[in-house]
């Protein structure tokens, strides 16, 4: 990767929380490229296998639990703060409280008592400002969390936010967009709809959804931790320009040489079954095939103002939506997630 974004010093005492994640992951490799010292936390549960061979000290634990916490941050000089719960039914909702919320504290609290410490890097999301009814929103609109994973991530950036400002603690925040690219499962299912050529839409709306590579967003992050005009500041990360659902799903049938067509469905009948799949599988801790926040999803628009990152930080984007889109449906048919045949883009 040719290095665009300013590096931390060598030797830099790093924490990633969230290391084994998908963005994690990636900023975790990238932190090692550049010489950072590094540990993480991950649970006990957690597979190390993606990042074997890497110099990272792993803490062993869940990121919310004080004396897991206190071991992680000894000396450390800057947080990435990346850990998260993502949108599963079976979960219940202390759960997202203790991972986003408790966790958040935890980690500032003991960056405030850490001699030396110079950055905490907190990732929000852009879900904390639900809906956008009158798009393009910026980092100034107002929150409207619709569910229990935006709820506890607004909670954490307010809380931090707050407690940062009285106690002259060095953050930035970062709300990505839709994170998306090779290795992604979260987003996959949509290129595996696409790949079938009929690409299901809910109800009669633009579907205008947000997306971020995650070799972008990792490297938005690092930026935030060393740029001095990030001190203090949130920032959406995102592709400049927003994209409807159904445009995301051309590009990929496209990069497969499909034929694409959209099915267009009444909501109101999904989110009745939706509600009815939650209520038989959640008492016996099933994760249910279909449940309402993934519902919303496809009803919701989410285009934004990304300027203030690229503006105040010069951060510098790689991948257009269309080409990371096509580049990360190449990874899905050579890794064999995809079946078909990958179409380069005509010259």
């Amino acid at each position: 990767m040719t290095e665009t974004i300013p590096p931390l010093p060598r030797g830099a005492r790093v924490l990633v929380t969230g290391a084994t994640g998908f963005t994690g992951q990636v900023l975790t490799r990238q932190l090692a490229e550049a010489g950072a010292d590094l540990r993480a936390v991950a649970r006990a549960s957690s597979n190390l296998e993606p990042l074997a061979g890497l110099p990272v000290r792993w803490v062993r634990g869940d990121v919310f639990v004080s004396a897991v916490v206190r071991e992680a941050m000894r000396d450390v000089e800057y947080v990435f703060h990346v850990a998260a719960l993502y949108r599963e039914a079976r979960h219940p909702d202390e759960q997202y409280w203790k991972v986003h919320v408790q966790s958040t504290q935890e980690l500032a609290r003991a960056a405030l008592a850490t001699p030396g410490f110079k950055r905490f890097v907190h990732v929000s999301t852009i879900g904390v400002h639900g809906h956008i009814e009158n798009p393009p929103a910026d980092e100034s609109y107002p929150f409207h969390p619709g569910d229990i994973y935006q709820k506890t991530k607004a909670e954490a950036e307010l809380w931090l936010r707050d407690f940062a400002a009285k106690e002259n603690l060095p953050f930035t925040v970062i709300r990505p967009a839709a994170i998306y690219g090779p290795g992604d499962r979260r987003l996959f299912k949509l290129f595996k709809m696409a790949a079938r050529g009929w690409f299901p839409l809910l109800g009669s709306g633009k579907c205008l959804y947000h997306l971020i590579h995650v070799e972008d967003l990792a490297a938005g992050l690092r930026l935030a931790a060393v740029h001095p005009s990030a001190v203090g500041e949130v920032f959406i990360c995102g592709n400049p320009e927003a994209i409807r659902l159904e445009d995301m799903g051309r590009a990929i049938a496209d990069a497969l040489g499909r034929r694409f067509h959209v099915l267009r469905l009444p909501v109101g009948p999904v989110f009745l079954l939706a509600d009815l799949c939650e209520l038989v599988c959640r008492p016996f801790g099933i994760e249910p095939p279909l449940y309402r926040r993934r519902v919303a999803f496809y009803t919701k628009d989410r285009s934004f103002d990304t300027r203030k990152i690229r503006e105040k930080l010069g951060f510098p984007y790689r991948y257009s939506s269309e080409a990371g889109l096509r580049q990360t449906t190449e990874w899905y048919v050579r890794a064999g997630w995809l079946r078909g045949a990958f179409r380069p883009p005509a010259s």
